[in-house]
């Protein structure tokens, strides 16, 4: 019989997080944690640092909810200071993560703005490294997913706003934190399974983040010779406000994550170890890997 340190240990990942079934539901875009239903699991509670990333300096976009408040509170909890990018609207989720790291002993920086805006990406390095006395890690996480059925309701304007969020203003970042990363320094960017499986409402997203996987690898092999790795994560069907703010269809809700492997959508919390890990020195001859986190969804 299991004792109860195997009870701890060994967590079978098909129920260790609950297989929900959410309503039909809908947010405005960007969408809030605070009003999502049911919420998620971003670490608040579950997540135990083991000082892997200590005096560590990390930019974070994206980080007031969903994967990026995940990660961002997996990286305070690891022992790392971190500067937070959100869209000012999202100031209510960004305050509440700000509120856990804060509790946790580390510092932690806010800056709303658009990542669309190429000058607002640029000075946001430049705040950012100010803020936190350096800049060593860069988490490329922002992303704007709005599902469209039919390519002929795909209009240009959405078409270039999910290109000039997802991937131009990675590059933008990326450009810029060039310029102040040192040797071990790290950046990791979120790109996702629909790289490789891409869904036919999400033709626009998906091609973002097939381009963020070759941006990830060619900017590895540019910056590995200076010390500074580049990688990418590739969550899988993971339960946050980027699906109910338009980012599935209203009706595929219920059933949203239930085609994977394990059964279920991923919990926020779930997907943070992965860039600790790429950020972390564990992981020092890793460049240019796509790490997936996606429930056993196969890729090819």
């Amino acid at each position: 019989m299991a004792n109860d340190t195997d009870q701890l240990t060994f967590q079978n990942p098909v129920t260790r997080y609950p297989s929900i079934t959410p309503p039909r539901q809908d947010q405005p875009e960007p969408g809030l944690d605070r009003d999502l239903e049911p919420q998620t699991d971003r670490g608040e509670d579950s997540y135990r640092g083991t000082g892997r990333l200590e005096g560590r300096r990390a930019l974070i976009t994206g980080g007031d909810s969903g994967l990026g408040a995940a990660i961002a509170i997996a990286f305070a909890r690891e022992g790392a200071d971190v500067a937070l990018n959100y869209l000012p609207v999202e100031q209510p989720d960004a305050d509440e993560v700000k509120r856990v790291i804060e509790a946790t002993g580390r510092a932690v920086h806010l800056f709303p703005g658009d990542l669309t805006d190429p000058q607002f990406c640029a000075d946001l390095v430049t705040d950012a490294a100010d803020a936190l006395g350096g800049l060593d890690a860069v988490v490329n996480n922002a992303g704007r997913q709005i599902s469209v059925e039919a390519i002929s309701d795909l209009t240009d304007e959405q078409w270039a706003k999910t290109f000039q969020t997802n991937i131009a203003a990675i590059f933008h970042i990326s450009k810029a934190a060039a310029e102040v990363l040192a040797p071990g320094s790290t950046i990791v960017n979120s790109t996702s399974v629909q790289a490789y499986s891409p869904s036919a409402h999400l033709l626009d997203y998906a091609s973002t983040k097939a381009a963020i996987n070759n941006f990830s690898k060619g900017l590895a092999q540019q910056l590995a010779p200076r010390g500074i790795r580049v990688n990418a994560v590739a969550p899988g069907p993971f339960w946050t406000p980027l699906q109910v703010s338009d980012g599935q269809p209203k009706d595929a809700l219920p059933e949203f994550g239930k085609d994977t492997a394990l059964g279920r959508a991923g919990q926020p919390t779930e997907v943070a170890p992965a860039y600790v890990f790429l950020t972390s020195p564990e992981s020092s001859y890793v460049v240019g890997e796509t790490l997936n986190v996606n429930g056993g969804q196969p890729t090819p």
